[in-house]
């Protein structure tokens, strides 16, 4: 897998987020199976969960809870944008 980043990212309203990726994906992250863990239980709150930003290769929110570009790769559900 070559180096891939995350280019964009909007949260839904599912705790799921929208993502593109450098290589041209898009695609649905899921992000259910992580927010009753640990540093993550904050992004149960939906305001702090919806102030996701693309950061260096993954993404990040603002207490540094952060996803590596290359788990959301793994696991990108992937759709066309039309």
């Amino acid at each position: 897998m070559k180096n891939v980043k995350s280019k964009k990212v909007n949260a839904n309203n599912d705790y799921t987020l929208f993502v593109e990726l450098s290589d041209g994906r898009t695609g649905v992250f899921d992000v259910k199976p992580y927010i009753d863990k640990g540093v993550f239980k904050q992004l149960q709150d939906k305001d702090y969960f919806k102030q996701v930003k693309p950061f260096f290769c993954g993404i990040s929110w603002p207490n540094e809870q952060d996803l590596s570009a290359d788990t959301i790769a793994c696991e990108l559900k992937q759709v066309e944008i039309v």
